[in-house]
């Protein structure tokens, strides 16, 4: 499955649009990582226990919408975008969304 955050797949043509799919995960903070997190807040640095969980947050989002593409019969997704909203005090969602299209 090709994914590209571009309107076209370089060297393909696209020749049907199937729509719109998309992949969310929801994640809620864990109390250790918190912790972590605040007392990096103190002395300064990356805050590595988030770092990992937003990037797991995001390999399935971007699974779960290519499992949805390839159900619809797709060849790629094009315009890949990502965007975040928080659903409740201390959860977020990530949610992976793009259009699946077949090539030629």
């Amino acid at each position: 499955m090709i994914v590209v955050n571009t309107e076209t797949v370089p060297g393909h043509r696209v020749v049907e649009s199937l729509g719109v799919v998309r992949g969310s995960t929801i994640r809620a903070k864990h109390v250790g990582s918190d912790i972590m997190a605040s007392l990096r807040n103190l002395v300064g640095g990356e805050v590595k226990e988030y770092t990992q969980m937003l990037i797991e947050t995001r390999n399935e989002s971007l699974y779960r919408m290519k499992q949805e593409a390839e159900a619809l019969g797709a060849d790629a997704v094009v315009n890949l975008r990502f965007t975040t909203s928080q659903v409740m005090a201390g959860a977020a969602e990530l949610l992976a969304y793009g259009t699946a299209v077949r090539l030629e």
